[in-house]
């Protein structure tokens, strides 16, 4: 090639390689403008879904001057788990479950917990709205209260609901052996039923002897689904009888606190729908028949009673039928208690949320660790983890992925969210909740708007799991 035609070679290729910078910048640029926009149609579609969630809690807390003091004292116990038969047990001021707590909503609550177990402890109040340090998890938000050591917690609980509050140590061994109890926060303003009671369901696995099974946190129970007892309780006994007359209304309010099992009452012949869930009003009332309760998750149910007999409740989740207890009606019949249950209307929707990135992601897993099993999210053991962050009054998108075959009931301590979708597909459950199951294969996305600062822990609640590292760690950060 002579000189001049490799110059004019050169002069060609600057061309077109100057050709091709103009080119590059241009999709630079043009990527950049729809990434600007893009962000800004989320940014507004974010604020729009802010809007949407509003007061979706309540119109806010209207605190009085009252102060209810109560002394829970964890200590060795005896129950009759089975009728005449004394069960050790592990309990809250003797009885399995612990003390049925009540306040208005506005009132103050103090427990003092006076731990005479022999080994530490702590209280998570289960779905209530606590100031990050009242939170009761150890090393996250207090250090574990010694034997023979107490504790103060106190708080105002900004929501009326069912809630529950249990050991939040060693949980897979404290859970079982009866350390939980129920905690209601009634709103005076709504309408009154014939009758208001709670229904706390427990499984237990026990020996020959009626006493608890002392093999606690097995492989095997880390390895399946948690610890599954063979015996059911519904607030501590095997023979629950709800005793009504003809036409009352009744508020039955169900708490799961299993280890792992999973329940699905069936109400047979009653006229019976979930009202609440996890606490919260749902938008519309829900069919009852079959709605599937994870350790964790509670529902309020409304219910008639018809004529005279007896109805028993059963589960059948398992495809297997276990009787929980019946509702016996007898006497004259009464004139049914005539009001509209209170929903919350106003309970957004939130579709739209279904075309947002996702802001984080976790996939939920088994592996074999150095010494034990493990349950991951994204490949990390609790307390191997990176907290996720959450800016306060925000909306945030988290996708859950069960990469098992087992169950996971996921509870996000400090807030609630609503499931957007499954599998891809839009859902619209009708109410908030705190905790929520994925079966194997599952993909769930869930939004939430974080109102409560702090960090917070994540975690599956089949005990056995959540103790072999399936937490992890949330951080909502004040905006100001």
């Amino acid at each position: 090639m002579t000189f001049s035609a490799f110059r004019s070679a050169v002069r060609v290729q600057r061309r077109r390689i100057a050709v091709g910078v103009a080119v590059l910048m241009i999709l630079v640029g043009a990527a950049a403008i729809w990434l600007n926009r893009s962000s800004g149609a989320d940014d507004d579609l974010r604020a729009e879904l802010v809007s949407q969630f509003g007061d979706s809690y309540g119109p806010g807390l209207q605190a009085s001057e009252e102060t209810t003091v109560i002394e829970l004292r964890a200590s060795p116990s005896v129950a009759q788990v089975l009728p005449g038969v004394d069960t050790d047990v592990w309990a809250f001021n003797g009885s399995v479950p612990g003390p049925a707590l009540r306040l208005p909503l506005g009132e103050t609550i103090r427990i003092e917990l006076d731990n005479q177990l022999p080994v530490p402890t702590t209280i998570h109040w289960h779905g209530i709205r606590v100031p990050n340090a009242m939170d009761g998890v150890p090393g996250v938000t207090q250090d574990p209260v010694a034997p023979g050591s107490r504790n103060s917690y106190e708080f105002t609980p900004p929501d009326a609901g069912t809630f529950w509050y249990h050991s939040h140590t060693n949980g897979s061994e404290q859970l079982e052996r009866g350390l939980y109890g129920s905690l209601v926060v009634t709103d005076p303003s709504e309408p009154t039923w014939s009758q208001d009671i709670e229904w706390v369901i427990d499984d237990w696995l026990l020996t020959d002897t009626g006493q608890i099974d002392p093999d606690f946190n097995t492989a095997a129970d880390v390895e399946h689904n948690g610890r599954w007892g063979d015996t059911i309780t519904v607030n501590g006994s095997t023979e629950t009888v709800l005793s009504t007359q003809p036409g009352e209304r009744i508020r039955l309010r169900i708490i799961n606190a299993s280890n792992g099992r999973i329940f699905a009452p069936r109400f047979g012949a009653l006229d019976a729908s979930v009202i609440a869930v996890d606490g919260l009003p749902s938008r519309r009332r829900l069919p009852a028949d079959g709605f599937v309760i994870a350790p964790g998750n509670r529902i309020d149910v409304d219910l008639t009673i018809p004529q005279p007999g007896n109805y028993p409740l059963v589960d059948d989740f398992t495809g297997d039928i276990y009787e929980l207890a019946t509702i016996n009606v007898a006497g004259d019949r009464i004139t049914t208690p005539d009001f509209t249950a209170p929903l919350a209307s106003d309970l957004p929707v939130w579709a739209e949320a279904i075309d947002l990135d996702v802001d984080q992601e976790y996939r939920l897993n088994i592996r074999r660790g150095q010494s034990r099993w493990e349950w991951t999210m994204n490949d990390r053991a609790y307390p191997d983890v990176d907290k996720f962050e959450i800016e306060a009054g925000s909306f945030a998108k988290i996708r859950l992925v069960n990469d098992s075959q087992l169950f996971h009931p996921m509870h996000l301590h400090g807030q609630f969210f609503k499931v957007i979708s499954r599998d891809g597909q839009p859902v619209d459950e009708g109410h908030f909740r705190d905790t929520v199951l994925l079966f194997p294969g599952d993909e769930i996305d869930i939004g939430l708007v974080a109102l409560d600062t702090g960090t917070w822990a994540f975690h599956c609640h089949i005990q056995e799991h959540a103790d072999a590292g399936m937490m992890t760690l949330v951080d909502v950060n004040d905006r100001s």
